[in-house]
């Protein structure tokens, strides 16, 4: 779990670091900010799952630090030594609201509710796509089950799947590959309602809006990233129809 500190002291960074480190090793500290600005640009920089903030700091106080947001995609916990701001801290949903010095059973359970918080959010988010699925909906994003967690990936920005065994790679517009351990026919399923997906090959579930060339002598299909799927013979009819529907030019 990433997580960033803003704390205008220095010694409170890094007892609050020390602590993270020896007793919470779940949690994995990309900054450390003396301010609320500082903190604004790791935010966006590092996408953290959860900040540990300071609320008397100088210029902009803790609270102030939500002003910069529309939408917050992380969790908060308040480290403070005040306890007056406790009530506003749950106010704007704070997951926790730590005092100063911190106590190692406190902290470790601040950052359960983090985690416990993000398992939920994950199993909703999982959840509107099964009910999407069901009602026959445009998926719009994709769970893709990894190690530890699970990464929401917008359909938009698939490629393609490959499929390798019980195992499926996903390729992404942005370059990346994610290998997931579950075979293609799942995400075919999951995908089956979903407008420009489709199975060009036993191997191969694309994404129509990325082609960039169709080979029809050699039957390929060049994706944007230069790879070359194999078009199955019993695929060609469909896919020729697929792109008229679509109005592509071939």
């Amino acid at each position: 779990m990433k997580a960033i500190i803003i704390d205008d002291e220095e010694g409170a960074r890094s007892a609050l670091s020390a602590l993270l480190r020896d007793y919470v090793p779940q949690v994995e500290l990309v900054a450390h900010c003396r301010n609320v600005p500082d903190g604004v640009l790791a935010i966006n920089k590092y996408a953290p799952d959860c900040i540990f903030l300071d609320i008397e700091m100088p210029e902009y106080n803790g609270f102030e630090l939500l002003d910069f947001f529309k939408e917050l995609s992380f969790e908060i916990i308040f480290v403070t030594a005040y306890s007056q701001y406790a009530i506003k801290a749950f106010e704007v949903s704070a997951v926790d609201y730590l005092l100063k010095p911190i106590e190692i059973e406190s902290l470790q359970n601040a950052v359960g509710k983090v985690q416990q918080k993000r398992q939920q959010n994950q199993l909703l988010q999982q959840l509107d796509l099964l009910k999407n699925a069901y009602r026959g909906e445009e998926i719009q994003k994709i769970a893709l089950p990894l190690s530890d967690n699970l990464l929401f990936v917008e359909v938009g920005d698939l490629l393609f799947f490959e499929a390798d065994r019980a195992y499926s790679h996903a390729y992404l517009v942005n370059g990346s590959k994610i290998t997931v351990s579950k075979p293609l026919r799942v995400f075919e399923d999951i995908l089956a309602t979903r407008r420009g997906i489709f199975k060009a090959h036993r191997s191969y579930l694309i994404n129509v809006k990325y082609i960039k060339k169709y080979l029809r002598g050699e039957s390929l299909i060049v994706m944007e990233n230069g790879t070359q799927v194999p078009l199955a013979r019993e695929r060609k009819a469909a896919f020729l129809q697929l792109l008229k529907d679509l109005q592509l030019s071939i």
